[in-house]
């Protein structure tokens, strides 16, 4: 059987290793587990309204999240981990009017965006009825991911599977048509290296000559344990960067923050909790209710390029190096699919190489050899 191994166990990682086929390839995957941005993370899986202008993100984000009712089907999803519960976006009424002819224009290539209403005040607190009474656009499709409960599933269904997992800090060696992998109590030699470490990408393929268009940013969200009736709340996505966002139990998560210049500190701060309860507070009708209750905090490092856009595919003149990182904050609906496809391309060798470049730039933009 040919090895592959696997550096990164996040949501690429961890999908791709259990897409593979495993009566024909040996898997390994190995993480340090550190500084994960999808177990640190829950997200809103509706990329629909988004109006940023790169066509290839919005192809690969849209097709992500139609990937979606496949993804719970094959491996078993509950709706502690992903529910289609529906969004509710929060803005004001004259840009609600032009998000739903957005919605309404981008519903005939994506119907999975579902149902498309104008909510009243009134009619948004009955959907949610932690907010202020706000207009807001309800899109039925949206549902929402559980980015610590996915790897936690998928990393149990790997195992059933026999694939190897090692949670170690990994360094590449190429050695001619092998790569080495080198850990703190393991060494390793495979046919196929697929690297989704996302910022830690760029560690991983210094030593081999490589730059990479890669820096890392902190992520930190609230989670609080309530009493409250929120399996069938829908997401909301609120004016500014916060989303709130019911999960089953009671659990309810408010964030994200988004900062630049933190590096790979992954300590909680008082001013990551202060600006996420502020800015979110200000949408809720009882915020000092919520935040009385036990609250705990998540902290992650996403992988973000200069032009915010992810790549994946095949290390430029490297035989069977698989790379993929710059998820961004929208990692939990693009990342299963970009897993899904390098599975493909992994799984299918012998046939014509899949073409990435309805998704993403050539990797060359990305990943280039120093001088």
């Amino acid at each position: 059987m040919k090895k592959v191994v696997i550096i990164g166990g996040g949501i690429i990682g961890l999908t791709l290793a259990n897409y593979l086929d495993k009566t024909k390839l040996d898997v390994t995957v190995i993480d340090s587990l550190i500084g994960q941005a999808t177990s640190a993370s829950a997200g809103i899986i509706s990329p629909w309204l988004s109006k940023r202008r790169n066509k290839k993100w919005y192809q690969l984000a849209q097709d992500g999240a139609a990937f979606f009712p496949k993804l719970v089907r094959d491996f078993a999803l509950d709706e502690s981990i992903y529910a289609p519960c529906g969004t509710l976006v929060v803005r004001p009424e004259k840009a609600l009017q032009e998000l739903a002819e957005l919605a309404e224009n981008r519903r005939k290539a994506a119907p999975e965006i579902g149902e498309i209403d104008l909510l009243t005040g009134p009619q948004t607190k009955e959907a949610l009825p932690l907010l202020k009474e706000m207009p807001s656009l309800r899109i039925t499709g949206g549902g929402r991911l559980d980015g610590q409960a996915y790897l936690a599933h998928l990393k149990a269904n790997a195992q059933q599977q026999q694939v190897t997992f090692i949670e170690e800090k990994a360094e590449v060696v190429r050695n001619n048509n092998h790569w080495q992998i080198k850990t703190k109590d393991h060494f390793l030699e495979t046919e196929i290296l697929c690297l989704t470490a996302g910022p830690g990408l760029l560690d991983l393929l210094s030593p081999l000559g490589y730059q990479v268009d890669i820096r890392p940013q902190k992520g930190q969200l609230l989670s609080f344990a309530t009493n409250l009736p929120t399996n069938s709340w829908p997401v909301a996505m609120l004016e500014g960067e916060g989303d709130l966002i019911p999960f089953s139990n009671g659990q309810i998560l408010l964030g994200a923050t988004h900062e630049n210049d933190a590096g790979w500190d992954l300590t909680p701060t008082e001013a990551a909790k202060q600006q996420l309860m502020t800015g979110i507070g200000a949408f809720l009708e009882d915020p000092e209710a919520l935040f009385a209750t036990p609250m705990t905090m998540r902290v992650g490092t996403r992988a973000y390029t200069s032009d915010f856009a992810p790549f994946f595919g095949e290390v430029p003149d490297e035989a069977n190096l698989f790379a993929a990182s710059g998820l961004g904050s929208s990692g939990l609906t693009t990342g299963p699919y970009i897993g899904y496809l390098l599975a493909n391309r992994i799984n299918n060798t012998h046939t014509q190489p899949t073409d990435f470049s309805s998704y993403t730039k050539p990797m060359t933009e990305y990943i280039k050899k120093r001088l």
